[in-house]
């Protein structure tokens, strides 16, 4: 069995949370019994999260020799200028070392759903968004990479994850895919 759900901002990508206070998790989606997420998504991204019940499947979702195309809406602070592209387009040096090239371009605001909470608006500075792509899946890792080139992540949502895509699946919303 394989669910696509599209994890609401603030909740985090496991069934209990022993922090106090405890915070959102999948417990509360009414997902099926027995299923796990393939991967994560940081509890302040949103957007696709797979869950299975296939150890194997699971594998093949989230295993770096895989090499899963996962795709991004990236809302930046700033105007991306070539070479900061470009930069993100060769790949970019963190504390962790050189990542992956990555696809990246501009793209319209996209139609999503308003975050709560909002994402913060200040006239004086402007945004962008960017569609990007990975092949690896490091903690963390678009906002860091965003970050390194001058372009703070103000929200992420994941849109896809290999053929999987989020499509109109609103926020805690979930679905079997075939």
């Amino acid at each position: 069995m394989l669910i696509a759900l599209n994890k609401p901002y603030g909740v985090l990508c496991q069934f209990t949370d022993r922090s106090t206070p405890p915070r959102r998790t999948l417990a509360a989606f009414g997902l099926p019994a027995g299923v796990y997420p393939a991967g994560r998504l940081d509890f302040d991204s949103e957007g696709l999260l797979l869950l299975t019940d296939d150890g194997a499947l699971a594998h093949r979702l989230t295993d770096p020799r895989h090499k899963q195309p996962k795709t991004y809406w990236v809302q930046v602070e700033g105007t991306p200028r070539a070479e900061q592209l470009a930069a993100l387009r060769h790949g970019v040096v963190l504390g962790d070392g050189p990542t992956r090239p990555a696809q990246v371009r501009t793209i319209a605001p996209p139609p999503l759903w308003p975050r709560d909470p909002p994402v913060r608006f200040r006239k004086t500075v402007p945004d962008a968004w960017l569609e990007l792509t990975l092949r690896e899946g490091r903690n963390r890792q678009v906002r860091r990479m965003t970050a390194a080139v001058g372009l703070p992540t103000l929200r992420l949502v994941r849109v896809a994850i290999g053929p999987w895509r989020l499509a109109d699946l609103a926020p805690g919303q979930w679905r079997a895919c075939a």
